[in-house]
């Protein structure tokens, strides 16, 4: 039996999921670095705390795995103690505490103050919004509600973040500031539900109000909105975006399929003929419109005739970026009653021809692009290239434009014009035009020899 170490306490925050995860772990180690805790993200420490996924199938794989490996490292001595919060541990707490009772504290999703206690940290209402960024420095998420009140069928996020609950606009735009204080210029807007931003609050759809505000905020040059619902989405939003130049002309809009009887099972309260007016508005309100969905196939009952709807509507539809996932059949909701009755192997053969179909899309659309100048904001220098994105890409997610670093210096996080001439089906290369940039300055190496 091993001895606690005297090494100096250092806390590593170890994030797995999506940009909701991301956020929430940033809040963690903004409280962490108050209480004067040494705290890192993804590196090494003597204290862990994973902050895991449960959504699908995938995730909770990866989740478990990295607590398996946490809690080997801390059996070996590598570790002092390994604590677990977030969706898997809200979900399966019961389950993880019997399965694996080598970690010290599991932790729901809504449970900090208690997590932070257990850390030796106090939870410090007065840092309301406030959070140390693991993001590059000039983009950051900004969480603007959290849980669901939509009745999907194969969903658990509710049953892990519980309902729908807007934050104050004002507290938004002061969170905005401090972010644009320390130099992010881009927000990504995020929730599971957008589109429901202010009904609990303010009695009405108020994402168009926020908007309004968070343009007025100094140093901010983009805003970005992710994960709207088709139903009851607040066309004023539109009115915004087309009027407002921080707004990117941007929609990450989830549709999840097309065929009417797989949306009437999936409890989606919309239909093909309904999403494709919507979107044929979209297009009208703001031309210059970049949409973003994703798709589910292989859900219960897709029959090929579904799927054949689904992917004739996908080469139609002609989406700027679209994703596509394999049904997971996850406890505890509406549809695991169903019969999970299309094989793993047809669910990945279909999810494989609709991105193949999304790849020459991409690249026919793409190719349109040769030519053309874009504002494009630098996110990091990768090997021989700087990457950066237009305004019509979300990071980790879309498309990058790729500048060659060999040739032409320039600074991350900052934006440039940049002529494209090249393309990709996925990436973009382009040299920057009328920017203030130099070759890098290759230093010669002197030995000193005696």
């Amino acid at each position: 039996m091993r001895t606690k170490s005297r090494r100096k306490n250092k806390i590593n925050v170890v994030t797995l999921g999506c940009s909701k995860n991301v956020y929430d772990s940033e809040v963690l180690m903004g409280q962490l670095k108050a209480n004067d805790k040494d705290v890192v993200h993804e590196e090494e420490g003597n204290i862990v705390v994973i902050n895991t996924c449960g959504f699908i199938d995938n995730a909770k794989e990866e989740s478990v795995n990295t607590i398996l490996e946490y809690v080997a490292k801390k059996q070996e001595g590598e570790v002092d103690k390994v604590f677990v919060t977030g969706c898997l541990s809200e979900r399966y707490k019961p389950d993880l505490q019997k399965e694996i009772p080598d970690v010290d504290q599991y932790f729901g999703t809504t449970e900090l103050p208690e997590l932070l206690a257990a850390l030796e940290a106090d939870y410090k209402h007065e840092l309301l919004g406030e959070r140390l960024t693991t993001t590059p420095k000039n983009y950051a998420y900004l969480k603007i509600a959290e849980g669901c009140d939509r009745p999907c069928s194969f969903c658990a996020i509710p049953l892990m973040r519980g309902k729908h609950r807007s934050t104050p606009i004002e507290q938004l735009v002061k969170e905005a500031k401090s972010l644009a204080a320390n130099g992010v210029k881009e927000l990504v807007l995020i929730a599971q539900d957008l589109t429901y931003y202010g009904l609990d609050i303010y009695k009405k759809r108020n994402l168009a109000e926020l908007l309004e505000n968070l343009v007025q905020v100094e140093g901010i040059e983009w805003i970005r909105l992710h994960y709207a619902f088709p139903t009851g989405f607040p066309m004023d939003v539109l009115e915004v975006m087309n009027r407002e130049p921080k707004i990117c002309n941007y929609l990450d809009i989830p549709l999840q399929h097309i065929s009417d009887s797989i949306l009437k099972s999936m409890r989606r309260g919309t239909t093909e003929a309904k999403t494709t007016k919507l979107l044929q508005e979209f297009r009208k309100a703001v031309p210059n419109m970049t949409i973003r969905t994703t798709l589910i196939v292989g859900y219960p009952g897709e029959t090929e005739e579904d799927y054949q709807t689904l992917k004739n509507w996908v080469i139609k539809m002609r989406f700027e970026r679209l994703g596509c996932f394999t049904y997971s059949h996850e406890e505890n909701t509406h549809a695991f009653n169903l019969v999970d009755d299309v094989p793993q192997e047809v669910k990945q053969q279909r999810a494989n021809e609709i991105m193949e179909i999304q790849s020459q899309i991409s690249w026919e659309l793409n190719q349109n692009k040769i030519g053309e100048t874009f504002k494009v904001i630098i996110d990091r220098k990768d090997g021989n290239h700087f990457i950066g994105r237009t305004e019509f890409d979300s990071p980790d997610v879309d498309n990058e434009v790729l500048i060659d670093a060999t040739e032409i210096y320039l600074k991350t996080g900052e934006f440039y014009d940049v002529k494209i001439h090249e393309a990709a089906d996925f990436d973009l290369y382009g040299i920057p035009v009328n920017a203030d940039v130099s070759k890098p300055v290759r230093k010669e190496l002197k030995i000193r020899t005696s």
